[in-house]
């Protein structure tokens, strides 16, 4: 039972590194199916670039959507924004706004990257879309020393329906893989650069410790996951009082519940400050005592305003 649960620890304290790898094997997994199965290059000087591009950009493209469209700090931000504009830059702090927009970005750009660079690194996506390319400077770099009827046949080397040698068209695909594997490793090397930089300046200017700053993060992780269950458990409960007033048609018991303005307070994205040291805008919340002086609905209704409701 020990070992299970320091096994269980250990993979708690590492689900990022696990959610990571998890992530680049379905990345893996999925850069395969799309070569084997629904890839079929065109061959010809007139589809290979669009459709060679479009197979490396567009599931990185879905990627980075589907990355900000999960992103919680995204929609907390975001939700109620038409109503109140100001929540985006509360006491106009834009610089910090941008500052979380640009960790939300980061944040989702991983998925991408990560498939941007096992694409390139298998290098089918690439040989297709250079292969389209026109441009005298690129044709001259693959077809130099060569006869012309390479330039004419380049569009047809990622197929077999190419009238090149075999040994001419192996050299231009060993050419094209290349290429394709030195950009997906500058994507690589530059990533884990940039990565290492921005740790370094984050935790170079963070204004706690790293033992706090460590507490800190389990202390969000903890939180998250109790108030999921709490706000499951309370529901359910809202649920039940709801239903047994309708079918024994009777007036509902009280149920204190927060506020609107509760959980407004609530929702707003925290950052560390001298003046305010929390770790979360719920305990800010529940230390100062001004809270205290803010009745709890006793009917836990939501307040809509200006005809708005949520169907």
């Amino acid at each position: 039972m020990d070992n299970f649960q320091a096994v269980l620890r250990f993979l708690m304290n590492q689900k990022t590194t696990i959610g990571y790898s998890f992530m680049a094997l379905l990345t893996i997994g999925g850069e395969r199916i799309f070569s084997m199965v629904s890839f079929q290059c065109p061959c010809n000087h007139d589809q290979n670039f669009a459709y060679g591009v479009t197979f490396l950009l567009g599931p990185a493209a879905v990627l980075l959507i589907f990355g900000i469209f999960s992103s919680t700090r995204f929609w907390r931000l975001y939700t109620g924004c038409c109503l109140n504009p100001m929540k985006l830059c509360p006491h106009g702090n834009c610089f910090g706004c941008l500052r979380v927009f640009m960790s939300i970005f980061t944040g989702a750009c991983v998925a991408p990257l990560m498939w941007l660079c096992v694409a390139l690194l298998n290098g089918t996506f690439y040989e297709c879309a250079v292969s389209g390319l026109d441009d005298n400077l690129v044709v001259d770099l693959f077809c130099k020393n060569k006869t012309l009827k390479c330039r004419e046949e380049l569009a047809r080397v990622p197929c077999d329906r190419s009238k090149l040698s075999s040994e001419e068209r192996m050299e231009l695909l060993l050419m094209f893989r290349a290429q394709s594997q030195i950009l997906g490793w500058c994507i690589i090397i530059i990533g884990a650069f940039v990565g290492l930089l921005g740790t370094c300046y984050k935790n170079c200017r963070s204004q706690v410790s790293y033992l706090q700053l460590k507490f800190w993060k389990s202390y969000v992780d903890k939180e998250k996951e109790r108030f999921d269950a709490l706000a499951l458990e309370y529901a359910t409960k809202l649920a039940e009082r709801n239903l047994q007033s309708f079918f024994e048609n009777k007036a509902p018991d009280p149920f204190p519940f927060p506020n609107h303005k509760a959980w407004e307070e609530i929702s707003a994205y925290y950052t560390f400050s001298r003046s305010e040291q929390y770790y979360s805008t719920l305990q800010r919340y529940v230390e100062k005592a001004e809270h205290m002086n803010l009745p709890p609905e006793k009917r836990p209704v939501m307040d809509v305003e200006d005809g708005i409701e949520m169907n």
